[in-house]
């Protein structure tokens, strides 16, 4: 499977354009919920319960809404199988374990960096929400 460029105006690939797909895209995955759903599916094939199991404080209904967008967007793929009842399992696409690559380098930043956060915070008063 080959990635597919932008087939549009180069308009279309500029995420500071407010009306541009790029912008979509972006909005649609850079929440906490798809960006702990793509990292937790992984390289795994996961079942809709388990994913929920995975991502400690979703609800069902915030966990069918991202993996839709998810399904939407091209990042993962669902498989329902005819059995009864059925069994739907989901995994990542190749743009979708692409993302992922970019998910895991904030996840290593954010433990590299925590530290210099909590102490930031705290100056501020902020502490922890």
């Amino acid at each position: 499977m080959g990635t597919k460029q932008v087939s549009g105006s180069v308009d279309q690939a500029d995420v500071t354009r407010a009306d541009s797909l790029a912008r979509e895209i972006f909005t649609d995955i850079a929440n906490k919920w798809a960006l702990l759903i793509i990292e937790a599916i992984g390289e795994r094939t996961l079942r809709f319960s388990e994913l929920r199991g995975e991502v400690d404080g979703i609800s069902h209904k915030m966990l069918t809404q991202n993996l839709r967008m998810l399904e939407r967007n091209g990042l993962i793929e669902r498989t329902v199988h005819p059995t009864v009842p059925p069994r739907v399992e989901y995994n990542l696409t190749e743009p979708g374990q692409a993302l992922r690559v970019a998910i895991d380098a904030m996840c290593v930043w954010t433990h590299r960096y925590l530290g210099h956060i909590e102490e930031s915070r705290d100056r501020f008063g902020a502490g922890r929400p």
